[in-house]
């Protein structure tokens, strides 16, 4: 009993540590420039500028809007774009492919902590985008193409009225969207990295890492990534962002070996995040099983870019 005491206080430690030193000021900062941006009609004008080249890749305007919400929010962000699709008729093929393309790129908030401790950023939303892209095409060319459905009129990106703010109030206001984005991560931060200690206490995870080694050691992975990755993949980006700077900070992971895993990792093709997005709508559920072969593809292409370029 006094050792499970001892996983739950030293989770819940690490959990607030990364919560409240990395995760806040990093969301608070991006989430009030992402509110000035919206309300100032920039996300919408890029939106509606790019739709006609996004959708010869099956990407409605929603698409763009959905996609720069996820390189520079969080992976929860597009979830309301989804949900506007779904009731405003857009096609299914369109929601497949937008949705794949979101599977497959990376979510700002576990890119960007990771950027605190060696990711690089740059290459990161690069290989996001391409892989992003490429998902999307092949779903909406390959995977979907025998679904029959007429397509709906484009809908251009509208800002949201609201009532007049400067420029101060929209900044503080984004701020607290943050701020409550970090709380709300928390819970299931801690509860994640106390779940991969419980795993390590009872040697789950040092048979994975037998098992694994000999295929990550292939493509250049030592056996300490195997911890992180397992936790992505059941927990969400999220958990594998904390227990990721964990490894980092103990020397366990160094950062070309963080950039090397990154094109696999960072994205929310997780349990967590396909169920986040299937419950968005009716009509996102039914699609929701090419999204995922989609996401996989571009997933796996962005993954031997990362291996490639590092």
């Amino acid at each position: 009993m006094e050792q499970l005491v001892t996983l739950i206080l030293d989770s819940g430690r690490a959990g607030l540590d990364m919560g409240l030193y990395i995760l806040l000021p990093i969301m608070v900062v991006m989430l009030a420039l992402m509110k000035l941006l919206d309300a100032k009609g920039v996300l919408s004008w890029i939106s509606n500028l790019l739709a006609p080249v996004s959708r010869i890749f099956g990407i409605p305007g929603l698409g763009i809007f959905a996609m720069l919400k996820m390189l520079f929010v969080s992976f929860i962000a597009p979830v309301a774009t989804f949900a506007l699709m779904d009731k405003n008729g857009t096609s299914q093929r369109y929601i497949a492919a937008t949705l794949a393309m979101v599977l497959a790129m990376s979510q700002a908030n576990a890119t960007f902590p990771l950027s605190a401790v060696g990711l690089n950023l740059g290459v990161t939303l690069i290989t996001s985008i391409i892989g992003g892209l490429a998902a999307a095409a092949f779903t909406y060319y390959l995977l979907t193409r025998h679904i029959q459905e007429p397509e709906a009129k484009e809908i251009e990106v509208a800002r949201q009225p609201e009532e007049k703010k400067t420029v101060i109030q929209i900044l503080g206001a984004g701020g607290k969207e943050g701020m409550q984005l970090v709380f709300d991560m928390l819970p299931m931060l801690i509860l994640a990295i106390f779940l991969v200690n419980v795993l390590k206490e009872t040697g789950a995870i040092g048979l994975l890492s037998s098992a694994l080694a000999p295929a990550l050691a292939l493509v250049g992975l030592p056996e300490a990534t195997v911890l992180p990755l397992v936790t992505k993949f059941i927990a969400g980006g999220t958990a594998y962002m904390g227990v990721t700077i964990d490894l980092i900070n103990q020397g366990a992971i160094t950062a070309n070996e963080l950039n090397r895993m990154a094109g696999f990792a960072t994205n929310p093709l997780d349990i967590v995040g396909v169920a986040v997005f299937a419950a968005a709508g009716k009509r996102v559920g039914q699609v929701v099983r090419f999204a995922v072969y989609g996401g996989l593809f571009g997933m796996l292409l962005r993954g031997v870019m990362h291996l490639l370029i590092f």
